[in-house]
């Protein structure tokens, strides 16, 4: 069977192999083949959205005996954020192992991002509940827990927009301006696209579905351009 392939894809020899279909399931494929609320991955991504952050908590815990807890839960968001545990669902392969409807089989981009960050949780949930918490924690382990030390290096775990606030008023005491260029598409699929300035010039500009994702791009391609990342 399929599933098995991907079961073996990602070394678990499962008990219930069920409970990892259910894992790759969205929401939906069960409406548009039929189904109960309980046949997709929501409860099993709840589940393993809080194994996940257990297992990642002590990890940064005994990584950094002498850093703060605040500054550990910042290590910790941005090693369990959606973009990071999307890629780390591609990694493994699971998005040709999906199971979407027709309409959401065609979403690309961050609408798919959002969605295999969910199956992730998903796979932990339904690793934890067949094989337990020991098995889980290797998974978490082997897919996540190395990429700690670029996270650190490349300060992911301060947001672009904050680190390029400080970087700014340190180096030319300036505090950076954001302001909406443009606005596109209708009301219930937004674009915007952001500039920030540095008094009057223009450093960058960065797009994204709110303002806050596009003055995070900015700030981003800001933090590039000023060669202060």
């Amino acid at each position: 069977m399929k599933i098995e392939k991907f079961a073996g894809k990602i070394n678990i020899k499962f008990n219930d192999i069920g409970l990892l279909e259910k894992a790759l399931t969205h929401r939906s494929y069960v409406n548009e083949h039929g189904g109960s609320y309980w046949d997709h991955n929501e409860r099993l991504e709840y589940l393993g959205d809080a194994v996940l952050e257990l297992v990642v908590s002590k990890h940064l815990y005994n990584k950094f005996p002498h850093e703060k807890e605040g500054i550990l839960t910042a290590y910790r968001s941005a090693l369990v954020n959606t973009q990071t545990i999307s890629l780390a669902s591609q990694k493994l392969g699971a998005n040709d192992y999906l199971r979407l409807s027709k309409g959401e089989a065609k979403d690309t981009g961050r609408a798919r991002d959002f969605i295999l960050a969910d199956v992730f949780e998903a796979i932990i949930g339904a690793v934890y509940l067949d094989q337990g918490y020991e098995m889980a924690e290797k998974f978490i382990e082997k897919n996540i827990f190395h990429l700690t030390d670029e996270v650190i290096k490349q300060r992911l775990w301060q947001d672009s927009k904050s680190y390029f606030q400080e970087k700014a008023q340190e180096v030319v005491s300036i505090t950076p301006v954001y302001k909406v260029l443009e606005e596109t598409g209708p009301d219930h699929d937004r674009k915007f696209k952001v500039g920030v300035y540095l008094k009057d010039e223009l450093i960058a500009e960065g797009e994204g579905v709110s303002k806050k994702e596009s003055e995070q791009a900015a700030a981003q391609k800001a933090l590039e351009i000023k060669e202060w990342n």
